[in-house]
């Protein structure tokens, strides 16, 4: 699924480790990607979190789609910095699959926290 998202591509991210239920990527700052302020835009940090939890969600092999997303934003990312985004599966159910996702810089500060609860489809996924 990765190889085919050029979205995520395009802001660099790097899958580490996808498992059920699970994904960890990380990117680095870059300064395309920074907002009028110089700190990281939340809308790079918002789509880093929906690409982990569309890896998590994914993980099963049924084709997921999310429902509702929020996010909470912390403290600002920086040129340079080392986001690790980093998405866990707290409920699955037939058709229902809820998400925590973290976002925090090289020194383990939270940037954002992100909940996202996923629809999980019939169709088949390799």
């Amino acid at each position: 699924m990765a190889q085919q998202d050029t979205f995520s591509q395009l802001l660099g991210l790097q899958v580490d480790e996808v498992g059920a239920g699970y994904c960890r990527l990380h990117f680095v700052v870059r300064p395309d990607m920074l907002n009028g302020f110089g700190a990281l835009h939340g809308g790079v940090t918002f789509a880093a979190a929906d690409s982990a939890f569309a890896f998590a969600c994914n993980s099963h092999g049924r084709q997921s789609v999310g429902l509702t997303v929020t996010i909470d934003y912390l403290e600002a990312g920086r040129l340079g910095d080392i986001i690790t985004v980093e998405a866990r599966e707290e409920s699955l159910k037939h058709k229902i699959g809820v998400y925590q996702v973290r976002a925090v810089n090289q020194n383990g500060v939270a940037l954002a926290l992100f909940k996202g609860t996923a629809y999980r489809t019939s169709n088949e996924i390799l």
